[in-house]
């Protein structure tokens, strides 16, 4: 049996180190994603950055992304600035990716 315990606790393992990469990834995109929206913004990077933390906070308020969602969009609207969710989610996808990489190369 100990055998099976000790595949068991890596599979734990494994699975505790992902979802914390996975957080970790998520929290990036939603900064850089803040960062992204800040620039549309014209905000001045002192502004910018407090912006990116209030989007990633926008993330704790629900499972999943549409408070991230939903709260881009508003602030955009607010702006009037052009804005559409499908053109958004594509660019939280384009930053996932970038935020992946950049977790990677921080692993590295």
């Amino acid at each position: 049996m100990s055998g099976f315990d000790d595949r068991e606790k890596s599979f734990e393992a494994k699975y505790k180190r992902d979802q914390e990469t996975l957080f970790r990834i998520t929290s990036r995109r939603n900064r850089l994603l803040g960062l992204w929206a800040a620039e549309k913004f014209g905000m001045p990077d002192n502004k910018a950055l407090d912006y990116a933390k209030e989007v990633v906070l926008a993330d704790f308020e629900e499972p999943g992304d549409d408070d991230v969602v939903r709260k881009v969009l508003k602030d955009f609207a607010e702006l009037g600035l052009d804005m559409d969710e499908q053109r958004l989610r594509k660019e939280m996808i384009r930053l996932m990716d970038e935020a992946g990489r950049q977790i990677e190369a921080e692993n590295s």
